[in-house]
């Protein structure tokens, strides 16, 4: 049996149906075509199509809307991170606004005839989410205006207790406290977390939450102020980046650095693809003012779609993170160890994927390896690995947990930048990126490959190459 935690934050587009991995590569192959050469059936995705013949004339579905015009963040540039965050934001806000008048008024019209119930709209990328009748889905699909309609609908998979064993020590094993000993705790940093959410009364997370309305977004609205995780799974990933010392010694990467969360999985483990975007959107802009820089510099998600292949889903809500200055970093998945195991977002360009070795670099098993061509060539994945074998973490209600797999190695990356953003806090994500490849310990076969990706994260050697060189 694999040996996975006892839940792995994963989704899987679904639909209520399966489709065929042909099925799939062809409708992402669609989008890569001149928009206004689809018709409207092209537009929509397999499983949302299915669906849709099987609606009663009244029945409604939910969906999720992207129309042909998006905002190119890829050469705003600004000077400092705050600056460069609300030349981004406004750019995206300003796309939405300038473009959907027209589908919100359809919307609206077709909503006081009966045949549209909600409307969620999106500025990080220029969409929709819309909960509405078959034919309403279809007349949405033929306007010039919308390049695709995609599922609203995903489903968690569940997985079975780690084994315990002597406890590793995975934070000397990435040479964190070498940072510590030169006074780089993560302080002036904050880390997001996407995840099942976060126990915030844990003696070792409690002191280092941001507070207050801008830190915690639960999009059921079934906890809107209070920090609170009902599965455990994000209790665990926020120790490893920024668990204190209460039970006598550092347990996470960054203990000094300040952490906010979104809650993507309601309280019985289910989540959508509406509720993604909105979290990734409260991430840019937390308090709805632009005008105020208070995003994180660094989101840790471990989760993924639950399927080897390349899904574009989210792929435009990294682009935005990015280019306003926000790494993504994501675990790389457990579907090893075969290769072209990859699974979206982590695939994607844009985020930062992490593979997950034990305490002595031997590679975790169910890693999932590359090679990768999700946006672009062929590339190496993951770009790196770190421990998440048997790591000892916070758990809820004050208790603590060892879990096994990638989504335990994440945020010891995650954190791990936390670190070098106390030391150099002007990094872009392109330059953190590249020193981490830069300075990894290289395991597996000689140079990039597709198991370690680049190597093992080793923090002081990046701490040392940006010592040098800035």
């Amino acid at each position: 049996m694999r040996k996975y935690v006892r839940f792995i934050a994963s989704i899987i587009i679904v639909g209520g149906i399966a489709i065929t991995a042909r099925e799939k590569i062809a409708w992402v192959a669609l989008q890569m075509m001149v928009p206004r050469q689809l018709d409207g059936r092209t537009k929509i995705a397999p499983q949302v199509q299915t669906e849709l013949d099987s609606l009663a004339q009244n029945e409604m579905m939910t969906v999720i809307v992207t129309l042909v015009d998006q905002a190119d963040t890829s050469q705003i540039s600004g000077t400092g991170w705050a600056v460069q965050q609300k030349a981004v934001i406004n750019a995206l806000r300003n796309m939405a606004d300038a473009t959907q008048k027209p589908i919100r008024d359809l919307l609206e019209a077709r909503g006081a005839q009966g045949k549209v119930d909600q409307i969620n709209t999106f500025w990080l990328f220029n969409g929709l989410s819309v909960m509405a009748t078959a034919d309403v889905i279809n007349e949405l699909a033929a306007r010039a205006d919308v390049v695709s309609i995609t599922t609203d609908s995903v489903a968690l998979i569940p997985a079975s207790q780690p084994t315990m064993s002597l406890l590793p020590n995975n934070l000397a094993v990435i040479n964190a406290p070498a940072l510590w000993e030169r006074g780089y705790y993560g302080q002036g940093v904050v880390v997001a977390s996407m995840d099942t959410g976060v126990d915030m009364s844990h003696p070792d997370l409690a002191a280092s939450w941001r507070g207050g309305s801008n830190s915690w977004f639960d999009p059921y609205g079934e906890h809107p102020t209070t920090p609170t995780d009902m599965d455990g799974h994000g209790t665990w990933t926020m120790g490893v980046m920024v668990g204190g010392a209460a039970n006598g010694s550092p347990i996470g990467v960054a203990p000094q650095a300040q952490w906010i969360a979104v809650k993507i999985f309601n309280d019985k483990g289910m989540t959508t693809a509406t509720a993604i975007h909105q979290g990734f959107q409260w991430l840019l802009d937390p308090d709805g003012d632009p005008d105020t820089a208070d995003a994180p510099q660094i989101v840790n998600s471990s989760w993924d779609n639950g399927n080897p292949g390349c899904n574009p889903e989210f792929q435009r809500d990294l682009q935005a993170l990015r280019a306003a200055g926000i790494m993504p970093v994501f675990a790389a998945g457990n579907y090893g160890p075969d290769g072209a195991s990859s699974a979206s977002p982590a695939n994607y360009p844009e985020a930062l994927s992490v593979g997950a070795v034990d305490s002595v670099d031997e590679m975790y098993t169910f890693s999932s390896r590359g090679p990768v061509n999700c946006g672009g060539g062929p590339v190496v994945f993951p770009k790196l690995v770190a421990p998440g074998v048997d790591i000892f973490t916070t758990e809820r209600h004050g208790l603590y947990y060892q879990a096994t797999s990638t989504s335990l190695a994440a945020p010891h990356v995650s954190g791990g930048l936390a670190l070098l953003l106390s030391a150099f806090p002007y990094l872009t994500p392109d330059e953190q990126e590249k020193v981490l490849l830069d300075t990894a310990v290289d395991l597996g076969t000689p140079g990039p490959d597709n198991a370690f990706g680049y190597g093992r994260i080793d923090i002081l050697a990046a701490y040392q190459w940006l010592e040098n060189t800035q």
